[in-house]
């Protein structure tokens, strides 16, 4: 029976991580059809419907989201096996999963991912830019991207970037008109771009601090974005003030389209952190890529 339902197993996984029989059914190669059959087929054998069908996606019932956590660990470390297996050969090759969020995509990991892929062709890449703090166990990710104050005390944390900081800015027609804030409180008086944070659902507090003193600054305004290049724009069009990281304006900056205020409250800290489970074991390809993106000061 194990070896009957153990391709129906593997697609399984598929369907559950791609919630549509459509894209498992490209991943796999074969036809939805053929997919369709071998997935009934495993839930006639087990008498258990594992997948719960809807005209726009499937989800794991039950029992199927039980089956998936009990198998899913094993057929990785397989799968894992093999690619190590097939990395005795002279370069490395395999596929690299990563969850990382849209700064940190642009600003700190793309230029290391540009010349990984140039220096190694038969590694592939799959990046899921997501601003949530994603379980990267869960979603079968390799490896996630964040700042280093939210990595989980159980994770292997490597750092890809320098400190940087947020910044507060506006454009100069803004200013002209309603003038400056002398202090983070003023920011109250302001209309403000805010920004809805994607994990707890709740609008981002300015942060700030200045000779050991932190606060925290809940501003008002009209506009509440969640994109960050959208949160430039905005400011750029004189809608409002806007707290985003400083390497993403320094060109409008120099353009002379936005300008920085109460830049003494704004002080730097740690940067980005590739991290990944301590316990899973990695193909070369990875441990590759985590030199790669490795971050030096020198």
């Amino acid at each position: 029976m194990l070896k009957e339902n153990f391709n129906d197993l593997i697609s399984l996984m598929v369907i559950a991580r791609e919630r549509s029989f459509t894209r498992a059914a490209a991943r796999l190669g074969v036809s939805q059809s053929a997919l369709s059959h071998a997935i009934r087929g495993l839930e006639e054998r087990l008498q258990l419907r594992l997948l719960t069908r809807t005209t726009r996606s499937v989800a794991p019932t039950e029992a199927g989201e039980r089956l998936i956590k009990t198998i899913g660990p094993h057929l990785e470390e397989i799968e894992n096996e093999l690619a190590a297996l097939h990395e005795l050969r002279d370069r490395p090759s395999g596929n690299i999963r990563l969850n990382v969020g849209e700064h940190a995509l642009t600003f700190a990991l793309w230029p290391a991912v540009e010349q990984f892929l140039q220096a190694w062709p038969e590694v592939n890449i799959e990046i899921m830019s997501d601003n949530s703090l994603t379980d990267i166990v869960s979603g079968r990710f390799d490896a996630g991207v964040r700042l280093g104050e939210q990595v989980a005390k159980d994770m292997i944390a490597v750092r890809i970037g320098p400190d940087w900081r947020m910044v507060v800015v506006g454009s100069p027609a803004y200013f002209a008109r309603y003038g400056r804030p002398a202090t983070p409180q003023d920011l109250q008086q302001h209309n403000c771009i805010n920004m809805r944070l994607p994990t707890m659902g709740s609008i981002y507090a300015w942060e700030f601090a200045k000779a050991q003193r932190e606060i925290r600054v809940k501003v008002d305004g009209q506009l509440t974005l969640n994109n960050l290049q959208t949160r430039i724009k905005a400011a750029v069009a004189g809608i409002g003030l806007a707290m985003v990281p400083e390497d993403t304006v320094e060109e409008a900056v120099k353009a002379g389209q936005l300008e920085k205020v109460l830049e003494e409250w704004c002080a730097p800290f740690p940067g980005y952190y590739l991290y990944y489970p301590s316990r899973r074991q990695h193909t070369s390809a990875f441990a590759k890529f985590v030199e790669a993106v490795r971050y030096s000061e020198i």
